[in-house]
């Protein structure tokens, strides 16, 4: 079980290089980030978008291009080329310089994109300083107010990146202000649906327990404590939140507060796809390329 990030990109290195293909890859700290992934044998880039662009890009980031496989096509057909090669010839699919809506919008094609039925989700990977392994959170990225439907989606898109990574039976925490069921607090009652339907085998491939608060999801002493029993309290490698903004808020307190390092790879897809932020540091975009060649080692 790989227990850091640090593990996870020695990991990647173990089934690389893989095809990244880059759509819009004419940005600067994208092809930094693609460059270093190249060097330690993660990734080989595949970079879609006008050639004179990306030749500029690479100048300004003191790159050549040589090595990488360049796409020539305009900006606007930047995304449909990377996830066309993504199709035919495999790999996973990592965002460039290009708006979030227009690069969805090609993913998400019905005819010539990644679908499969189930809705794209976000899953961070952090690792807490204080925790001794990585927690996964989702989804704190994409959908909003998850409906029933959508959060065993989000489950079993978790369950899968969780698997890419060598856990292969996650402890997933539905994670709740309190432990008990409430009528009051509607994701208490989903929760125990959700656990329910886990217990009779309708979702595979992991432990799943809820309504948990965070205290019982990561603290054995907690556990102890309030003498819960259960094959996830204490030792959840999952937390499922169950809006965006309890993902986003608890991910990035995390990261900025906390320290933890992080990663992140959106699920869902026929493929892996990797979205950068503007805001990631090096070390997280290197992280999330090593987490999107150990997704697509899987997908493979």
């Amino acid at each position: 079980m790989i227990r850091s990030l640090d593990a996870l990109k020695a990991r990647a290195k173990e089934v690389g290089p893989r095809r990244c293909v880059v759509a819009a890859a004419a940005d600067p700290v994208t092809l930094q980030a693609l460059a270093v992934a190249r060097k330690e044998g993660i990734a080989k880039g595949v970079l879609c978008g006008p050639e004179d662009k990306i030749s500029q890009a690479a100048g300004k980031a003191g790159l050549s291009l040589d090595g990488f496989d360049v796409k020539d096509c305009s900006d606007s057909e930047a995304a449909i080329v990377a996830v066309h090669q993504v199709r035919t010839a495999g790999g996973f699919l990592l965002k460039g310089h290009m708006p979030t809506s227009q690069f969805l919008g090609a993913v998400l094609d019905k005819e010539k994109g990644l679908r499969t039925g189930r809705v794209l989700s976000h899953v961070a990977i952090l690792e807490p300083a204080s925790l001794g392994r990585l927690l996964l959170v989702s989804d704190g990225g994409m959908n909003i107010a998850p409906d029933l439907k959508t959060k065993l989606d989000i489950i079993n898109n978790t369950i899968e990146v969780a698997h890419s990574i060598g856990i292969e039976k996650p402890r997933l925490a539905l994670l709740a202000a309190v432990e008990a069921v409430n009528p009051k607090m509607p994701e208490t009652l989903e929760w125990a649906q959700i656990t329910q339907m886990a217990a009779r085998k309708q979702i595979k491939g992991a432990f799943i327990d809820g309504p948990l608060a965070l205290d019982l999801a990561v603290s054995p002493e907690a556990v102890k404590i309030k003498g819960v029993k259960s094959d996830v309290a204490g030792q959840a490698d999952v937390l499922i939140v169950h809006d965006i903004a309890v993902g986003n808020v608890f991910a990035k307190g995390l990261i900025y507060l906390g320290g933890a390092k992080a990663c992140g790879i959106i699920a869902g897809a026929a493929k892996p796809v990797v979205m950068l932020s503007r805001a990631d540091d090096a070390g997280t975009k290197l992280y999330s390329i090593a987490l999107g060649a150990m997704a697509s080692a899987r997908n493979t």
